[in-house]
This record gives C-alpha cells, sequence and structure tokens, in this order.
C-alpha cells in the first residue's frame, strides 16, 4: 500500500525566480505566478503547507493588457463612507505612482484568501523597473514569453 505524501516544514525547499513582465500579458502571467507561489508545479505539493517559491518581478509596469482593458477594466474601493465608493481604470493606475499595483492585484485575486494565502503572498516582490534588490539571492529566470507565444504581446 501506498501512503500519500505529506510535506514537512523542514523538507520545503524554495527557490528564487525572476521574471520579467515586459510584453507579457497580465492575466496568462498572474495565473502561472500564483500557480508557482503555492507551489502546485512541484511534486511536494502539499495543499496544508506553504511550499511555493519567492517570485520577484520586474517591469511591472511594462505589462499588457488586451482588448480593451486598459480603459475599461476597473479598480474599485470603498473609504467606509456611504456613497464613498471610488473607482479608477486599469490605465490609470499603470500611468499614476504605483504601476505594480495592476500585478499584485491579478495575483492577489487568484490566491486563495485565507491565512495561507496571505503567507503565500509575502513571497511576491513586484518592481515597476528593472531593478531590484534580491541579487544576493541569485534568483534563476522564469521565462513565461516562451512557454506559449499567447503569452506576449506587442504593444
Amino acid at each position: 500500500m501506498m501512503n500519500t505524501y505529506s510535506a514537512k516544514p523542514s523538507e520545503i525547499e524554495r527557490k528564487w525566480c525572476i521574471v520579467d513582465a515586459e510584453g507579457l500579458v497580465l492575466g496568462r502571467m498572474a495565473s502561472i505566478i500564483s500557480m508557482r507561489l503555492r507551489g502546485k508545479h512541484k511534486p511536494t505539493y502539499t495543499p496544508h503547507m506553504d511550499c511555493g517559491d519567492h517570485i520577484i518581478v520586474i517591469n511591472a509596469d511594462k505589462i499588457q493588457l488586451t482588448g480593451r482593458k486598459r480603459t475599461d477594466k476597473m479598480y474599485y474601493r470603498h473609504t467606509g463612507y456611504p456613497g464613498g465608493i471610488k473607482s479608477r481604470t486599469a490605465g490609470q493606475i499603470l500611468e499614476g505612482a504605483h504601476p505594480e499595483r495592476v500585478v499584485i492585484k491579478a495575483i492577489e485575486r487568484m490566491v486563495s484568501r485565507n491565512p495561507l494565502g496571505t503567507q503565500q503572498m509575502r513571497k511576491l516582490h513586484v518592481y515597476a523597473g528593472a531593478d531590484h534588490p534580491h541579487e544576493a539571492q541569485n534568483p534563476e529566470i522564469l521565462d513565461i514569453a516562451e512557454m506559449n507565444p499567447k503569452n506576449t504581446r506587442s504593444a
């Protein structure tokens, strides 16, 4: 009889991967990253353990959206006061001070909304520009562009 494998905290190995978001389609990139944050790409995947990798995303401001999403996709927030709903388009956020928030939100909404998901989101590091402070971790390049031709879109 074969027993189901369950990873122990001491057995979990975490790698560091770097993703260049320039020219990538937002949703396709987010789904691959969320899967890797959860650790579902590993044969040692255990549902109740955080066995995913650290992901660094650079050039988040150069992400691509298909169709009319740049003008039509809305992000809503509420101030907490009556009638206090505020909205911004994806384009406004990408042109604003924190364009990386579009990428963070897309991935956050694909990761489970519970304490384990919160722990997995801590391993995501998103930067608008091309430089990042994680050189010491020797991140290996994760090329999402070559996985599928649909993953890229020219501006």
